[in-house]
């Protein structure tokens, strides 16, 4: 089963990790990887922390992930109409309905990990 999901991954931390190795438990994971530009337009200017060569390389050495590939759009849809996934799984902070692609493929949530957000670690590292 391909298993597909997507995110900026901007600063990696274990939540997304999480999020990953459920994913995997499921079938072969395709990460879908906002670009450098996607993520400023949806982030702002002080964003991407990390480029995307970086952030790409970073999550192919996660043994849970098996493919990932930059998008240059601020949404996955083109690019989940080309792999057509089995499954899309967000992080629980999306309802199904919500998820971009819910009308070409099934969708699940990954209920968020408390505590774990790549905003939230930024921000506490700049106001220490």
């Amino acid at each position: 089963m391909r298993v597909f999901t997507n995110g900026c991954f901007d600063v990696l931390h274990r939540g997304h990790v999480e999020l990953l190795s459920y994913c995997a438990n499921i079938g072969e994971v395709v990460v879908g990887l906002n670009s450098d530009k996607s993520v400023k337009r949806l982030k702002g200017n002080s964003r991407p922390i990390n480029n995307q060569k970086d952030r790409k390389i970073i999550l192919e050495s996660i043994k849970y992930v098996s493919k990932v590939v930059i998008f240059e759009e601020d949404t996955p849809y083109e690019l989940i109409k080309i792999l057509k996934p089995d499954l899309i799984v967000k992080g629980g902070d999306y309802l199904s309905n919500e998820v971009v692609g819910h009308d070409l493929s099934e969708v699940r949530i990954f209920d968020t990990l408390e505590g774990y957000s790549s905003t939230a670690t930024i921000n506490s590292l700049l106001q220490n």
